[in-house]
C-alpha cells in the first residue's frame, strides 16, 4: 500500500470527480464564512471600525435555533412541515438583529466620537462578554444541535455528494444576498447607508438620522450572522459558547480578501477562503486548514491591502 495512504494524507492527485466534490464542499463552507463577512463589511463600510462581536452573535444564533427548533417545529405537520425550519431561520435572525442593535446602542454609540482604538478594545471586551456569558447561561459544554431538516444526498447527482443542507445553505445565502443587494440599492435605508459612508458629516446635513442608519446596519448584518450560525450548526450540529471565535476570524479575514466595505467582495472573499480551506483539507497539508486564512490575511495585506474589489481611498489631513 502506498505510504502517504498509510500515513492517512490524501493522494496529491485527484480526479476530476472528487475535484468537483471538494469544490462543492468549499462553496458550502465559503456561505457561512460569506454570511459572517457581510456584517464584518457593512459595519466597517458605515462607521470605519471592526466589530470583532461579530462572531458571537453568530454563536447567539445557533443557540437560538438550539432552543427554538424544539418549541416550534411541532407546529409545523404535514403540508407546513417546511415552514418550521424557515420559522426558526426567521425567529433567529430577528433576535440577532435585536442583539446587534442593543450592542451598538449601549457599547458602541456612546463611544462614537472616540478614538477608533477606543472602540476597539471595546468590541473585543463585548465578544469576551457574549461567550463567558454564554457559557454561563448556555453551559460550557458541547450540545447537539436539533434536526431542523434532513440531511439526505440529493438524487440525480451521479458520482457527486450534494446534501440537502449544503442546498439550503447555497439557497439561503444566495437569498439573502439578494435581498441585501436590494435593501443597500433600492431603498431609502440603504440609500441613507450608503450616504453615511460616503461623508458622515454631509448626510447629517442632508437630514439623514444617523444614529437610525447605525442601528439598522448592526441590526441587518447581525440578522446575517444569525442566519449564518442556523446553517453552520445544521452542518457542524455540535455548538458551543466558543464556537464563534473561529469562524468569525476567518469571516473577518474573508471581508479583507474580498475588500472590507465592499459587499459583493465580502461575499466573494467567503467563498474564496472556504474552497481554498476545504482543498488544503483534502491534501497531504490538513494540518495547516485553519493556518491557510491567516496566510491569506498576510498575503493579500502585503500585495493588495485593498482587497479583491477594494480600492485605495484618499485621506484628506
Amino acid at each position: 500500500m502506498d505510504d502517504k495512504r498509510i500515513l492517512g494524507y490524501a493522494p496529491l492527485r485527484m480526479t476530476s470527480t472528487e475535484f468537483l466534490q471538494q469544490l462543492i464542499n468549499g462553496l458550502s463552507l465559503g456561505a457561512f464564512y460569506a454570511l459572517i463577512a457581510l456584517g464584518y463589511t457593512m459595519v466597517y463600510g458605515v462607521l470605519r471600525f471592526i466589530n470583532f462581536a461579530h462572531g458571537d452573535v453568530f454563536m447567539i444564533g445557533a443557540f437560538c435555533g438550539y432552543y427554538l427548533s424544539p418549541r416550534l417545529l411541532p407546529h409545523f405537520t404535514g403540508w407546513m412541515t417546511p415552514l418550521g425550519p424557515i420559522s426558526v431561520l426567521v425567529l433567529t435572525m430577528l433576535i440577532c438583529a435585536l442583539l446587534g442593535i442593543a450592542i451598538e446602542k449601549i457599547a458602541y454609540r456612546p463611544l462614537r466620537s472616540r478614538p477608533k482604538l477606543t472602540v476597539l478594545i471595546t468590541a473585543i471586551g463585548v465578544s469576551l462578554f457574549l461567550e463567558y456569558g454564554g457559557q454561563f447561561v448556555f453551559g460550557a459544554d458541547p450540545k447537539s444541535f436539533p434536526e431542523l431538516m434532513p440531511d439526505r444526498p440529493l438524487e440525480g447527482t451521479g458520482a457527486l455528494t450534494i446534501t440537502t443542507i449544503q442546498l439550503a445553505a447555497f439557497i439561503v445565502t444566495i437569498s439573502l444576498l439578494v435581498a441585501l443587494t436590494f435593501i443597500v440599492k433600492r431603498t431609502r435605508l440603504g440609500m441613507a447607508m450608503r450616504a453615511l459612508s460616503n461623508n458622515a458629516t454631509a448626510a447629517a446635513l442632508m437630514g439623514v438620522n444617523i444614529d437610525t442608519v447605525v442601528s439598522f446596519t448592526f441590526g441587518l448584518g447581525s440578522a446575517l450572522a444569525g442566519a449564518g450560525g442556523i446553517l453552520f450548526a445544521l452542518s457542524y450540529p455540535s455548538i458551543d459558547p466558543l464556537m464563534g471565535l473561529l469562524p468569525g476570524i476567518k469571516a473577518f479575514v474573508a471581508a479583507v480578501l474580498g475588500g472590507i466595505g465592499n459587499i459583493p467582495g465580502a461575499a466573494v472573499g467567503g467563498i474564496v477562503l472556504g474552497v481554498v480551506e476545504t482543498f488544503v483539507g483534502g491534501s497531504a497539508f490538513s494540518t495547516y486548514r485553519d493556518a491557510i486564512a491567516f496566510a491569506l490575511l498576510i498575503i493579500i495585506l502585503l500585495f493588495r491591502p485593498t482587497g479583491i474589489f477594494g480600492r485605495a481611498q484618499i485621506e484628506k489631513v
